[in-house]
């Protein structure tokens, strides 16, 4: 398996990676290839089946508005966020997709668009199924799609075989699946972890373009941030959450400028940082994967307290941050999950943690041994945390958790900045860990919001 960071940190819009991104993907996926194959001109219905969790959870995560969006062509990068009702209610008014932006087609989404509550495909808990069927009710192709997280999609064919995810499968110069590996690796070449992440990600880009991409990523997380702390009113859904960053900001401002003492102004600002993130999010606005919507975050609010709060921060530390934990990352796709259906919201927030703590310590100066400390305790204080989203919404309790999850991060990396990196847990073990603690987890908790909140807090 071979992951770029730039499939860890990808621009698109919420509220959730797995459920709305996902989807998206693989509509556009599913529609390209039947065009690819001849059939386009030749459909006469097209029928969408979802499993599992984007069943359970789907409405309330835009997976129908989302598959709407990328039958007709959009990507969640291209998409225009304050254009999605418009198209979605020409699409529903109308009772017709265009299909690529070129085909029409008659489409009625409560007949076409099912959902199966009780059902589950085997590979993934993300399960869904297209089918197109020519004017003799013929089926003409059909094709099953896993959504794993983190926007990553898998057909059929690659789920149920050993291809890649992300991008394509070339030799990396210093490849590594473990913790023990990337620090051996390091060890034995004298390179820090993000010189290492650079000659990998040299794979498929120059180191102009990598610098280049990852300093983007950075303008579009504060762009996020900037948006969250200055749009007001209720966030959609049903269930009344109104957005609390732009009177967060107020009243920091207000104490600034009155020279109030405030032992907490730290923590404030990061818990807004936070908010501002996903709050948007959860309007269905612009955000960076990191490594996923539900906890996008948690890394944009470390690397604001980073830039913001920390003397002599500057533009490589922000790569240092960005390549260490996309590293990080990389190891918990390949040892575990960041999917919440398969391990809980510890495969997103808690995976989020631990990057920002190794993240955060590298643009702090530490060592590859702290770094990797960092990391461990960033998760394995998030074992066991739970998924069960109240309404299906990425909103209670995920907004306020993203918060926890980033001031965790901070106090994980000056804990590990205190010592000299030895430590009694590594990484690998916590990660092992993480994934057996998924596997036993009952699945209510497991972004199906059939259990914990979901059940436990009335709805308005």
């Amino acid at each position: 398996m071979v992951v770029s960071v730039f499939n860890l940190y990808s621009i698109g819009v919420g509220p959730s990676s797995s459920h709305t991104v996902g989807p998206m993907r693989a509509a556009r996926q599913f529609i390209s290839e039947v065009e690819k194959r001849g059939f386009l001109s030749h459909i006469k219905r097209l029928k969408v089946d979802l499993y599992g969790s984007l069943a359970l959870t789907g409405k309330g995560h835009s997976t129908d508005l989302a598959i709407l969006l990328g039958l007709e062509g959009f990507s969640p990068e291209g998409v225009d966020p304050n254009r999605i009702s418009e198209i979605i209610s020409q699409i529903r008014t109308s009772h017709q997709l265009n299909l690529l932006s070129k085909f029409p087609i008659h489409f009625h989404d409560k007949e076409d668009l099912l959902f199966h509550y009780d059902k589950q495909l085997p590979y993934h808990p993300n399960g869904m199924r297209f089918t197109i069927y020519d004017g003799d009710k013929k089926e003409l192709f059909s094709d099953t799609y896993y959504s794993v997280g983190g926007g990553f999609i898998l057909n059929h064919e690659t789920a149920t075989s050993d291809a890649t995810l992300g991008e394509t499968n070339h030799p990396l110069p210093f490849p590594f699946t473990t913790g023990n590996q990337l620090l051996e690796l390091c060890n034995q070449h004298h390179m820090t972890i993000e010189q290492i992440m650079m000659e990998n990600e040299k794979t498929w880009r120059s180191e102009p373009e990598i610098r280049e991409g990852l300093l983007k990523i950075w303008q579009a997380m504060q762009d996020c941030v900037k948006r969250g702390c200055h749009q007001e009113g209720i966030l959609p859904g049903g269930l009344n959450v109104r957005r609390r960053a732009p009177g967060l900001l107020k009243s920091l401002e207000e104490k600034q400028k009155l020279q109030i003492k405030n032992p907490a102004e730290v923590m404030e600002w990061v818990s807004l940082w936070a908010l501002a993130v996903n709050e948007e999010n959860a309007a269905g606005g612009r955000v960076v994967t990191a490594p996923t919507n539900g906890a996008a975050g948690v890394i944009p609010a470390v690397m604001h307290y980073y830039s913001t709060l920390i003397e002599n921060s500057n533009e490589e530390g922000i790569i240092k941050f960005l390549l260490t934990a996309g590293a990080i990352g990389i190891l918990y796709k390949v040892g575990a999950s960041i999917s919440a259906a398969e391990m809980g919201c510890m495969g997103e927030v808690g995976v989020a943690c631990s990057m920002a703590a190794g993240g955060l310590t590298a643009a702090l100066g530490g060592t590859i041994m702290q770094i990797e400390n960092a990391a461990e305790i960033g998760m394995e204080h998030n074992l066991g945390l739970t998924c069960d989203p109240v309404k299906g919404l990425v909103q209670i309790p995920c907004i306020e958790r993203n918060t926890m999850g980033a001031i965790k991060a901070i106090n994980a990396s000056l804990l590990a900045l205190q010592g000299d990196g030895r430590h009694h847990v590594s990484l690998d073990q916590v990660i092992a860990t993480m994934r057996q603690t998924g596997h036993d987890m009952h699945s209510i908790y497991k972004e199906t919001s059939l259990g914990g909140l979901a059940v436990n807090v009335p709805e308005c």
